[in-house]
């Protein structure tokens, strides 16, 4: 096992599609938040209204914007890895090699599931110590309890989302496309959107961890959050099953 983690460690850090996609997600949130900002300091009422708690100049309007675009930039980022790191095996017809290693396809699976959670984790980190400068650079301060809570909060929304995007493995592996990938990531943000849209609230797992972090009031319950890791453990164990059963034909 420590031997396909390794190696898919490897892959990650030999390949330029972690890099590019963890600074694209952490540049894009950055950008956005400048844009937010000084577009709310012109004081325009249509604008602040559009912008709502995120158009406050202070700590509370940063976080508020970086929660909002990070729910849906997370999943799709985490969505984009996931489907790279399953569905080129098929995509890249090394797959075939997988089946000559004296390692079993289930355990490259689980490592490769570890893999993407580090990257999350770390990514997630990435995240919020940016905003924190940004936070900073603008002047609203050192900040306090809250403020690191809220730090904490959009950290934890990284990593949720990651758990969220794992059933992306699994369609991977039953379709060997690394296209059917990439729409099951686009299929599950809009699911989430549309649960949330549906006032599912904290029911659906795919809509908790943004409902969770955005919210300013408790509209999520701490059980309906723990679903979501249960979301995600039942699919890596369907995409490792399904690992563990490949053919090299179908």
């Amino acid at each position: 096992m420590s031997a396909a983690v390794r190696v898919e460690a490897l892959k990650m850090l030999r390949s330029p599609v972690g890099a590019i996609t963890a600074v694209t997600l952490v540049l894009g949130l950055c950008g956005l938040l400048i844009v937010i900002t000084f577009g709310a300091s012109s004081g325009q009422p249509q604008l602040m209204a559009k912008l709502g708690p995120a158009a406050a100049p202070d700590w509370a309007g940063l976080m508020a914007g970086a929660e909002q675009v990070v729910s849906v930039a997370s999943l799709l980022a985490c969505g984009v890895v996931v489907a790279w790191l399953f569905g080129r095996e098929f995509a890249d017809g090394t797959i075939v090699g997988l089946f000559a290693l004296p390692v079993g396809r289930a355990p490259i699976a689980v490592a490769k599931l570890l893999v993407f959670l580090a990257w999350a984790v770390l990514v997630g980190l990435l995240l919020s110590v940016c905003v924190a400068v940004l936070g900073l650079v603008f002047g609203y301060g050192m900040p306090d309890s809250a403020v690191g809570e809220s730090l904490l909060r959009l950290w934890l929304l990284t990593v949720l989302s990651g758990l969220l995007v794992i059933p992306v493995a699994w369609v991977a592996t039953l379709t060997r496309s690394l296209l059917a990938a990439i729409g099951c990531t686009i299929g599950l943000v809009v699911i989430a959107q549309i649960s949330a849209l549906a006032g599912l609230d904290g029911w659906m797992p795919i809509a908790a961890p943004a409902l969770w972090a955005i919210g300013s009031d408790p509209t999520v319950t701490g059980v309906q959050l723990l679903l979501v890791p249960v979301f995600g453990l039942v699919f890596a164990g369907l995409t490792v099953l399904a690992w563990a059963r490949l053919q090299l034909r179908r």
